[in-house]
């Protein structure tokens, strides 16, 4: 068993599964006890309506999955089955359950779609373009969103928030997180697509201060990835970025709908857009969360954005349901894959990977 194997597997103990689980289980039940409303849980009304949104928010679940699924198929030009994508999305999701929200599973999704015969320059620009191509969809629904809601009622006034040693309420860190996604973007897409070596640079000499100087060989790293995805993804076809933002579009439009739709499971009215905006803030509280999964942080953002649109009494144990629906499937079901998916890649001939020996530095600069 190879040092690469051994260090995947690392990530994927037990422990490593059941600190979200207990993290999240707790914060839920605090705030279920702490709000527990008996008339409100009586006065819920179990009619028709009720089960049709349920099932549709398990099918935003299914429309987020299918679509990261046929993303990846685009990414691959083909090169991974709708089978095989179905096992490298689940364990995708199952890393980034159980890492914090503030590293992501990106490092472990590198691992995972090399093995499935990916060269390895491919590997790291498929995993790059789907950051990027998240973080489009992010810059370009936010403005419409606030278009149509506007941003009187967008933020909610509960809880502060410290970056860089000062507190900031919820509009002010979402607008430092809407800048700084923006920025990456931006740079991601003059790398990829104008002057891909020149980035490299940029960020070398950036780097080159002196508080920020012990990150330079990561942004070196950063700066071979850039080239890499620069020489596999440009000149691709314009089809082919509409249908990858497609794929984007539905995983993105669907992870939100849940919430919308198990709202309108128990709440009749309520301004659905609001609602989907609202998640939107949401997402980046989440992104910075440094718990695995941003478990417990998600139970309680969830009661802070959305709690209005929900009676008192219900709005933990919706946020509950949300999270299991949501959340705590793709713990059991990539626990079920990895042991399967580890036999079939490791049982058969292992295809050389791609190098930009090129690209690397020979030693930290």
């Amino acid at each position: 068993m190879d040092k690469q194997h051994k260090k995947v597997l690392s990530y994927f103990r037990f422990r490593r599964i059941l600190i979200p689980i207990v993290l999240g289980l707790s914060v839920a039940t605090f705030l279920f006890i702490r709000s527990f409303d008996r008339d409100a849980f009586i006065g819920i009304s179990w009619v028709g309506q009720s089960y049709f949104f349920i099932f549709m928010a398990l099918m935003m679940m299914v429309v987020r999955d299918v679509g990261y699924m046929y993303r990846l198929r685009v990414l691959t030009d083909g090169q991974i089955s709708w089978r095989r994508s179905f096992d490298v999305i689940m364990l995708w999701e199952f890393a980034s359950a159980i890492t914090p929200s503030i590293i992501g599973g990106s490092a472990i999704a590198l691992y995972i779609v090399n093995k499935e015969g990916v060269s390895m320059g491919r590997t790291t620009a498929i995993v790059l373009i789907t950051a990027f191509l998240d973080e489009l969809f992010y810059i370009l629904m936010v403005p419409l969103m606030i278009i149509i809601v506007g941003t009187q009622y967008l933020f909610t006034t509960e809880g502060e928030y410290v970056f860089l040693n000062t507190r900031f309420g919820t509009q002010g860190i979402f607008l430092i997180g809407y800048l700084f996604i923006l920025v990456l973007t931006t740079i991601i897409i003059y790398g990829v697509f104008v002057n891909p070596r020149g980035t490299k640079l940029i960020l070398l000499t950036i780097f080159k201060i002196p508080f920020l100087r012990k990150w330079r060989l990561k942004a070196a790293e950063t700066g071979n990835e850039i080239i890499i995805t620069s020489k596999e993804m440009k000149g691709k076809p314009f089809i082919f970025w509409i249908k990858a933002f497609a794929g984007t579009f539905f995983s993105w439009t669907g992870r939100f709908l849940v919430v919308n739709f198990l709202i309108m499971a128990f709440v009749s009215g309520g301004d659905q857009f609001l609602i989907f905006a609202r998640q939107l803030v949401m997402w980046v509280i989440l992104l910075i969360s440094p718990t695995p999964g941003g478990s417990g942080v998600a139970e309680f953002v969830f009661s802070g954005f959305l709690g209005e649109f929900i009676p008192a009494g219900l709005t933990p144990a919706l946020g509950l349901l949300w999270r299991t629906i949501s959340y705590y499937p793709y713990l059991f079901i990539g626990a079920i894959i990895l042991p399967h998916w580890l036999k079939r890649v490791y049982g058969k001939k292992q295809i050389p990977e791609i190098k930009n020996d090129e690209d690397i530095p020979e030693k930290p600069v």
